[in-house]
């Protein structure tokens, strides 16, 4: 069975990647108060006095780290993979599974949260934090009902598990558990800071940074009624207001991208869609980088934002990635861009750029070369030393999935298909396949522990890499 399986204890392990060095306030924006915002139920919480680090084989937030890297060290070589467990829970998991020590951590569509035993699958615990919002009664959309879509984060800290749910009645609220025993310790309104709750849909990955959970909105599928891309903050520990930041549009604006942001030099980085502004350019169709207290300190937008909005061909598809020291954002036009990180541009300010593909989701990085989730397959991209990228291949199968890296394959979804395949990292040739279920839009496998882990409209299927 499984080597690295550990004691399961309330005193869990810290994570590593989350510390980042804030940076002062700049120019550009500003943070406001989330309206509505207000503390439901805060039982005392308090940060651990002496944390441990995580191991390296641990995968507490979306694709590993906060830099979105979505490589997993030391995970072992895959070989012939089978199927671990298949573990059916109430809903459809969209989220990336997580795992810390000996416990993987799954939300559903039912608003559920889920702790599983890696060897069997079987809950450890599991707790129902509300009713979810049924297709009828949104205003459009794809998803049925809409609980849990995002992927949750753990904090070290205070040893939660957090997670964003979709509720009746169109709330948004964000619960902090007890990675231990599941009982629920922070409950808090985080509701979006402009247009109608209800026509918003929270997809992208939950970020954790310096004490404060960043939530990120985009709209629903078909982009009805008035939704307002933005970001929220909220901390980790006691009352504090959360603050917020909108995107300056009209309407839509969404930052939905499964990787929610990525962190850079203790900024975020977040891709937006396109935007509604009769007004001029409204910081739609780009990367910005927000400050941790929500002000806009830089930005990217295509010279072709105007057409790009125009034509629902935006940047806010993908989740930006660092690679070799610079900044990579594809989006729905399929032009790759490459970005200086201290500097993202401003309009037209890229550093090189070149055709690549419609991309949608999160990229795997490793050294110079970022693994793009396009929707006719994944490519490989190379980024040189002076910013210029180059297509190394484009994989023969349509898996559309976000890839990971690990045990010498590239992991990737094709959820349309059911399969899971693993790729060459050099050429992209299929190494192996493996039938899974159907799965979520997005879906991307965890790396962890010596297993992977794939959400499914079902529940959650462990894989052993080498048979």
């Amino acid at each position: 069975m499984l080597g690295w399986r550990r004691r399961r204890a309330a005193v869990l392990l810290a994570l590593a990647t989350a510390a980042g060095s804030a940076t002062a306030g700049c120019d550009g924006g500003s943070a406001t108060p989330a309206p509505s915002e207000k503390v439901i139920s805060t039982p005392p919480v308090s940060a651990s006095a002496s944390p441990q680090a995580l191991a390296a084989t641990d995968w507490p937030t979306y694709h590993h780290d906060n830099a979105r890297s979505g490589v997993a060290p030391d995970f072992p070589t895959a070989g012939s993979p089978t199927v671990a467990w298949t573990a059916p829970l109430d809903g459809a998991v969209y989220g990336q599974p997580l795992v810390v020590g000996d416990t993987v951590f799954a939300a559903t569509e039912n608003d559920t949260v889920y702790a599983l035993d890696p060897v069997t699958g079987k809950a450890i615990w599991q707790r129902h934090l509300g009713t979810p919002v049924p297709r009828s009664a949104l205003p459009c959309g794809d998803i049925d009902p809409l609980g849990i879509t995002s992927t949750m984060v753990y904090d070290p800290a205070t040893q939660l598990v957090f997670a964003l749910a979709e509720s009746v009645g169109g709330h948004h609220t964000l619960y902090g558990l007890d990675a231990a025993t599941g009982t629920v310790k922070v409950t808090r309104a985080a509701e979006p800071p402009e247009g109608d709750p209800i026509a918003h849909q929270q997809r992208g990955a939950l970020n954790l940074l310096n004490g404060r959970v960043y939530i990120s909105y985009g709209g629903l599928y078909g982009d009805c009624a008035k939704y307002i891309g933005s970001v929220v903050a909220i901390p980790t520990v006691g009352d504090a207001p959360a603050t917020a930041y909108a995107v300056p549009t009209t309407r839509e604006g969404g930052i939905w991208a499964p990787g929610g942001g990525i962190e850079q030099g203790g900024r975020l980085l977040y891709a937006v869609g396109n935007g509604e502004s009769t007004a001029g350019y409204d910081t739609s169709d780009s990367v910005l980088a927000l400050t941790p207290d929500l002000r806009l300190a830089d930005s990217f937008s295509p010279s072709t934002w105007a057409d790009d909005n125009a034509h629902d061909l935006d940047l806010g598809s993908m989740s930006p990635a660092l690679v070799n020291g610079f900044v990579f954002i594809a989006g729905k036009r399929g032009t790759g861009y490459v970005l200086r990180p201290d500097h993202l541009g401003g309009i037209g300010g890229q550093v090189a750029q070149a055709d690549v593909c419609a991309a949608f989701g999160a990229s795997a990085v490793s050294g110079d070369t970022v693994y793009v989730p396009c929707t006719d397959g994944t490519r490989a991209v190379r980024v040189g030393q002076n910013g210029q990228p180059q297509v190394l291949w484009h994989t023969t199968v349509p898996a559309r999935g976000s890839p990971v890296l690990g045990g010498g394959a590239l992991w990737v979804v094709d959820y349309q298909a059911g399969l899971l395949d693993l790729l060459d990292p050099g050429t992209g040739a299929v190494k192996q396949k493996l039938s899974i279920g159907p799965a979520p839009h997005f879906a991307s496998p965890t790396l962890a522990g010596g297993q992977a882990y794939v959400g499914t409209m079902t529940g959650v299927v462990a894989i052993r890499p080498a048979g």
